[in-house]
Order: structure tokens, then C-alpha cells, then sequence
């Protein structure tokens, strides 16, 4: 295969999730990094960047999980995942899911200040990126960026 033939890259049977998956991890970490300081430094203008970042994560992990999906259908025909591929789906759901309660939790914050729920949100979204994390440590294994796949 030709590195710089557009067609086979963009037509590839799994190649559109191996990219788009990038955007809400990238987002998903930057919105953490930015309300965690948000919170310490007590910056407004930090608060509304991570509030953006997170989410536009969120509404990213709906391509990224149906890529996914896609590709999980093309590249076995729609047979049921085991192993790896099952636990990688499991945990991308949850993470997207998430993703989604993490944007809820802001929006609540916002309409009403709640100091205690900032720590909960905080702790949640940490957990959230850690899970984040480990779902796309194994989308590396399956992909065989980080082993065999």
C-alpha cells in the first residue's frame, strides 16, 4: 500500500475509528487538565474552557464509538466479540457514557453553586479519563500499535 494514496487511507475497513478516536481522548484530557486548575486557581475563564473541551469529547465519542462499531462489523462480520474486543466495546460504551455524565455534572454546576460538587466532579472525571485510558491501551492491543493483534 501506497503511505500517501488518500483513497486507501480514508477506504481502509477500520481506518476512520483509528483517527477519530484521537479527538474526544485529546478533548476528554485537556477539559480535566483545564477544571482541575479551574478549581485550584479559582479562573473562570479555565472553568468555561474545560466546559468546552468537555464537550465537544462528548459529542466526538458518538463518531468514534460508531466507527468503532463499524469497523468491529467489517472486520468480523458481525460475530460476537470475545476477549480483548469484547472488554475494548464494554469499556468504550462506559467511557462515552462517561463522557456524558461528566458534561451533566458541569451543566449542573453551573445553573446552581455547589463547592461539594466540585470535588465530586473532579473525582469522577479523574476516574473517567483513567477509564478512558485503559479502553484505548487496549484499542492498541487489538489495532497492534502496542503488541500483536
Amino acid at each position: 500500500m501506497n503511505p500517501f494514496d488518500l483513497r486507501a487511507a480514508v477506504l481502509a475497513r477500520h481506518a476512520q475509528h483509528v483517527v477519530i478516536i484521537h479527538f474526544p481522548i485529546a478533548l476528554f484530557i485537556c477539559g480535566v487538565a483545564f477544571d482541575l486548575v479551574a478549581v485550584w486557581r479559582h479562573n473562570r475563564a479555565l472553568a468555561v474552557a474545560a466546559y468546552y473541551n468537555l464537550v465537544a469529547a462528548a459529542i466526538s465519542a458518538l463518531p468514534a464509538v460508531a466507527t468503532g462499531l463499524m469497523a468491529w462489523q467489517l472486520q468480523l462480520g458481525g460475530k460476537t466479540p470475545r476477549g480483548n474486543l469484547r472488554l475494548h466495546l464494554a469499556l468504550a460504551l462506559l467511557s462515552s457514557s462517561a463522557m456524558w455524565v461528566v458534561w451533566h455534572l458541569h451543566v449542573r454546576a453551573q445553573r446552581k453553586f455547589q463547592p461539594a460538587l466540585s470535588t465530586v466532579r473532579l473525582a469522577f472525571e479523574i476516574a473517567t479519563a483513567v477509564l478512558i485510558a485503559l479502553t484505548g491501551h487496549l484499542g492498541g492491543f487489538l489495532s497492534g500499535v502496542n503488541g500483536p493483534a
